[in-house]
């Protein structure tokens, strides 16, 4: 085992990270924080028995299945690594996942006793329309992982556990305050405009739609009509939420459109 974790959001990029020549062990981040009941201690038992119930109901998956995927990959948190990075975007989705991770982190373990780097990328050069990690080949990853990977401070772990409350509360005043406060977003500088992208998502129009509900909405007005056609209609201009198919089916259902 080496002394080094490197935790992957989402599958997407273990491909071109598995030809880079980085050290270190991989965990797989799989759960999908920015959608579904979220409690403050991620920690506890009842944390992931609730989400395993959300998920499974919401998505084709067992509860065998989501055991497999997300809940054993995280014993190797328990692994005494002494270094560990934090591949994440900067997206609303991955940005939320980010929150849980490093909460899990230092609920369970002694963040003293282990240096946290983030490698959070918004853009890479010579790729004007960049959607993430995935799309990189191991040398940009390389590329990523030399120039732009940050060591996380105190003071970032404490700003993220601020968001972090923030983000529970679902409350778009309490959230739009908190973002209105000048503060100095140290190495998380990608969760204003991701909060800021949850704020829309929490408010709603006089139709009771909220920002995404009501952009596919227009969108499935417009004469787009198929399924797979708005997902990437949406995508092209809303690529901060970070969603992926599932993720906006379970609107399009709600909407019972398409």
């Amino acid at each position: 085992m080496s002394n080094i974790l490197h935790i992957l959001n989402g599958d997407a990029t273990l491909y071109g990270f598995e030809s880079t020549g980085i050290d270190g062990d991989i965990l797989i981040w799989r759960e999908v924080l920015s959608e579904g009941p979220l409690m403050e201690r991620i920690g506890t038992a009842a944390f992931w028995k609730q989400r395993e119930a959300w998920i499974t109901s919401t998505f084709d998956e067992t509860p065998e299945g989501y055991e497999e995927k997300v809940i054993q990959p995280l014993e190797k948190l328990n692994s005494p690594y002494s270094e560990i990075n934090l591949w994440f975007e900067f997206d609303l989705h991955c940005q939320v996942n980010l929150l849980g991770v490093i909460m899990l982190l230092s609920q369970q373990t002694n963040l003293n006793e282990r240096a946290v780097y983030l490698i959070c990328p918004d853009s890479y050069p010579d790729k004007p329309d960049f959607r993430g990690m995935g799309e990189l080949n191991g040398d940009e990853l390389e590329y990523l992982y030399d120039n732009i990977r940050v060591q996380l401070s105190d003071y970032d772990i404490e700003l993220a556990t601020e968001a972090w409350d923030i983000y529970l509360m679902q409350d778009a005043k309490a959230l739009a305050d908190w973002l209105t406060k000048e503060r100095f977003w140290a190495n998380m500088t990608a969760l204003k405009p991701a909060l800021g992208a949850q704020l829309k998502r929490l408010q709603t129009n006089s139709e009771g739609h909220n920002y995404i509900a009501q952009r596919l909405l227009d969108i499935y007005n417009s004469g787009i009509t198929d399924r797979h056609l708005i997902h990437k209609e949406f995508l092209k201009t809303e690529s901060i939420y970070g969603m992926g198919d599932a993720e906006l089916n379970t609107y399009l259902d709600k909407l019972n459109i398409a």
